[in-house]
């Protein structure tokens, strides 16, 4: 522990629990919603891939310059943290029942855009402020504080990711599906502020001349794990955004989105507190890598199915599942942990490292489904095998070439374990 986090008071002793549940919110607004928004408003409103796409890349550049900034008012309003929080909570149930619940009152594109912001910011500041408080806390938790804490934090993470994937589809036999997924998670986000209660301490940490930005930029370490976060999180991005369309068309297997989805998010929560032991016992690095492996071997499976292939595909997701709790768990502790020991206070670094994780999804969605379109791609089964093929490569083979990089990238960095 470091003098600096030494001196942190908090309101009360850590809950883990509370940790989870949190995150689960927070992660059922992220992740899902790249899954079901396009898809729901070209079945519903009839909007175009193109369009979606633009419009999720012009959000994603407006927190380039909104994350940061978000990270400097989480910082610097850390006294009123639990007061910012909750309006914050507040406004990402709104804009969640505006996107799905409420039908547009102006072009549905534009509606599509106006909700998405609400949502966007709101789950920004969250992530910022939310991971902040998980370095603080962390630090009373022991030596190996940071895997412990994320271990709890990324299993409810993926919990949340699981339930907000599937529902929509679980809910199918409802007359409003969507209005029943955003009323739940409604529900939820008043659940998570009462499991958080206490928790969003006002930290003593000593000031630092300089601005967190530049605490963390001028970092090596830091810089390097930002750039490995933004290669390693993009084929997450890839495959999320086209895993609707692979297995409704690639796999000629409409109505098994929700189960495989299922599987696929199940074996990344099973996988998280594993992957968690693994790192305490071999070392984070290892343990990342031996996932990153394991992703590569996966996706490299899922290039080879063609229709009629479920079962196989199956087991890709579960392979693919598990490499994505190594991501989730190891590699935001390994960051937190560099936070913790350059910037105690870490608002701001995560406010860079919100931007990154973010930026991976804006990028897939700008320039993969405007790209199948070109091909003539269109949802459903009916489509020429250029557009198939077209497809495969992007959802599966695009993410293996992306992961050797991230490998190569990792295996160049010096962590402090590597002492």
């Amino acid at each position: 522990m470091t003098d600096a986090a030494a001196t942190v008071i908090a309101a009360d002793k850590p809950r883990l629990p509370g940790f989870a549940v949190f995150a689960a919110m927070i992660a059922a607004a992220g992740l899902p919603i790249y899954i079901h928004a396009p898809k729901f408003y070209v079945d519903t409103y009839g909007v175009s891939l193109a369009a979606l796409g633009g419009v999720l890349f012009v959000l994603r550049m407006l927190d380039f310059a909104q994350d940061p900034l978000l990270g400097w008012l989480s910082e610097r309003t850390r006294k009123a943290r639990a007061a910012m929080v909750t309006g914050a909570v507040a406004l990402l149930a709104l804009s969640m029942l505006g996107l799905f619940a409420v039908a547009p009152p102006i072009a549905p594109l534009w509606w599509f855009a106006l909700t998405l912001t609400g949502l966007f910011s709101a789950f920004s500041f969250l992530t910022i402020s939310f991971y902040a408080q998980g370095v603080q806390a962390a630090d009373s938790l022991g030596p190996k504080g940071h895997t412990r804490l994320a271990s709890w934090r990324e299993t409810g993470a993926l919990l949340g990711v699981c339930v907000a994937a599937v529902a929509p589809t679980l809910l199918m036999g409802t007359q409003a599906p969507f209005t029943a997924f955003a009323l739940g998670f409604a529900i939820l986000c008043g659940g998570a502020l009462w499991a958080m209660r206490g928790q969003w301490s006002a930290a003593a940490l000593p000031k630092s001349p300089e601005s967190g930005f530049r605490i963390v930029l001028r970092d090596p370490t830091a810089r390097w794990l930002l750039v490995l976060a933004l290669v390693n999180a993009t084929p997450v991005a890839v495959s999320s955004t086209l895993f609707l369309f692979f297995v409704e068309s690639r796999l000629d297997a409409p109505g098994m989105e929700g189960p495989l989805l299922l599987l696929f998010f199940l074996a990344a929560a099973a996988s998280a507190p594993l992957w968690g032991r693994a790192a305490a016992r071999f070392g984070a690095k290892r343990s990342l890598l031996s996932g990153m492996v394991l992703s590569i071997v996966a996706f490299a499976g899922a290039a080879l199915l063609g229709a009629g292939d479920t079962a196989l595909f199956a087991l890709v997701c579960l392979g693919s599942g598990a490499a994505l709790g190594a991501d989730l768990t190891l590699l935001p502790a390994i960051f937190a942990r560099r936070m913790a020991r350059i910037a105690p206070t870490a608002a701001e670094g995560f406010g860079l490292w919100s931007l990154v994780s973010k930026f991976t999804l804006a990028f897939a969605a700008v320039a993969l489904l405007p790209l199948l379109e070109t091909t003539g791609f269109t949802t459903g089964p009916d489509n020429d095998p250029q557009a198939l093929r077209m497809l495969t490569i992007l959802y599966a083979v695009v993410p293996c070439v992306l992961k050797l990089v991230a490998i190569t990238l990792l295996t160049a960095i010096r962590l402090e374990e590597d002492d």
